[in-house]
């Protein structure tokens, strides 16, 4: 079950920011202000607006940490305080966090000392794409270009799994600490190997999701010299525009997205609020091409999750897609939801968040399964922006703003190398169950 959300994004430093944005249709997306970008192909991205790192961690340990661990923990503190799993009364706090995030409604706030100790046996999973990159960056400028000493800190503070770590130690966390990194699909497989841990009953509790810093040099031009990225740099706001004609390439950002996940047991005697059962997941490779999408593993990648949730294809009322406004990912994934679903593709409300968050790498996944689900719980599709000649090639049925009712929504998250992954969200229905543990 999702108990609990947190957020750190170009669209905003908490969950209900981020929301209240999707749901006006507004970019994140601007000009590279955290670096240099002149010669470059693409000087656009999402970043982060009046982040405060304070907020979360003491000043020497800002200054030993990467910005992507930065963003980790504040989004995996804004989700446990949202899930009643801290907060003033723990023993965990170090200090007062007064970050705005959701209120409590129902939650028992006499168990929070309580809920602490069961923190102590949780896992953490945090997905990164590309890990410490802003440290590796600084490191080669001030030695090799400037003949400064390395940092002690160096390579503890640049690796995928210090995310994870830091947030293990920031609340005394000693269950599995796990740092994964398949690309772009890092925070979704984070989540459903978390997911995996707690239905096999290796833990209860899980503070899972993904992680990213890339706003730098060496990833911006790397990417750019993939031909991966936009050049709409004359107007960053309507680069990012999957499934539409003009797309010419995705938008580089940064932050985090953190879910709590826990066994049904566990979160009802809490008196939690449970915005969606994690029913399903899928992974696969696609034995394929180092850069170039296949449909056939991405499909392969949905089945699995949907095999997973026990759930049929008619059933499923909303998709998620990876859709990062690529010309060849996006027509690869829009062919791979057709050879799901077949028919019932013209039917299914299809959202496409990068339009507006632009694509958070490794972080991607794990924000848009705390988007939607909060869209199963609060009835409401989040609508594409940009979308202005939805390519035929692409043809589906495009979300619009609209109420409505999600029992079952699948999210896609697929990377470089050809990794994919996918989860089934289920509306939480009191009685019904939850999925359990594939033998």
């Amino acid at each position: 079950m999702i108990t609990g959300l947190g957020a750190v994004t170009p669209l905003g430093n908490d969950m209900e920011t981020v929301w209240n944005n999707l749901m006006k249709g507004v970019s994140g997306i601007g000009p590279i202000t955290k670096f240099d970008p002149s010669g470059l192909s693409s000087r656009i991205a999402g970043e982060l607006k009046d982040f405060s790192p304070e907020l979360y961690l003491h000043k020497k340990e800002i200054r030993r940490l990467d910005p992507f661990v930065h963003y980790a923990v504040a989004a995996a503190t804004m989700a446990l305080k949202d899930a009643g799993l801290v907060g003033r009364e723990s023993r965990v706090m170090s200090q007062e966090l007064n970050p705005p995030t959701f209120a409590n409604a129902g939650i028992n706030t006499n168990l929070l000392t309580l809920n602490s100790k069961l923190l102590n046996s949780a896992g953490v999973v945090i997905g990164s794409s590309r890990g410490g990159i802003a440290s590796l960056e600084k490191a080669v400028e001030r030695h090799l270009m400037k003949g400064g000493p390395f940092s002690a800190y160096l390579m503890s503070a640049s690796t995928v799994s210090m995310a994870a770590s830091s947030v293990s130690m920031k609340f005394g966390i000693t269950g599995p600490s796990l740092g994964i990194s398949t690309a772009c699909a890092s925070g979704t497989n984070a989540i459903g190997e978390a997911a995996r841990m707690i239905r096999c009953g290796d833990i209860d509790i899980a503070i899972a999701g993904g992680s990213e810093a890339p706003i730098c040099k060496l990833a911006v031009g790397g990417y750019a010299a993939s031909g991966a990225l936009s050049k709409r740099n004359h107007e960053p706001q309507k680069a990012s525009r999957p499934f539409d004609r003009g797309r010419d390439g995705f938008v580089i950002s940064e932050g985090a997205g953190i879910v709590v996940v826990e066994e049904l047991g566990l979160a009802l005697r809490r008196g939690a609020r449970i915005y969606a059962e994690l029913a399903g997941y899928g992974a696969s490779s696609d034995a394929f091409h180092q850069t170039k999408p296949d449909s056939e593993g991405e499909a392969l990648a949905m089945k699995k999750a949907l095999s997973d949730a026990k759930v049929h294809v008619e059933d499923v009322d909303h998709i998620n897609a990876h859709a990062t406004s690529t010309p060849l990912g996006d027509a690869a994934e829009a062919e791979a939801i057709r050879r799901v679903f077949g028919g019932h593709a013209r039917d299914i409300p299809v959202s496409s968040c990068k339009s507006m968050l632009g694509h958070m790498l490794g972080a991607a996944g794990a924000i848009e399964t705390a988007i939607a689900s909060l869209s199963i719980y609060r009835g409401m599709l989040v609508a594409a922006v940009n979308l202005d000649d939805p390519d035929p090639v692409c043809r589906l049925n495009h979300a619009t703003s609209d109420r409505k009712e999600i029992n079952y929504t699948i999210t896609n998250s697929f990377g470089f190398g050809g990794t994919n992954a996918a989860l089934v969200l289920r509306k939480y229905i009191e009685g019904a169950g939850p999925a359990s543990c594939p033998p």
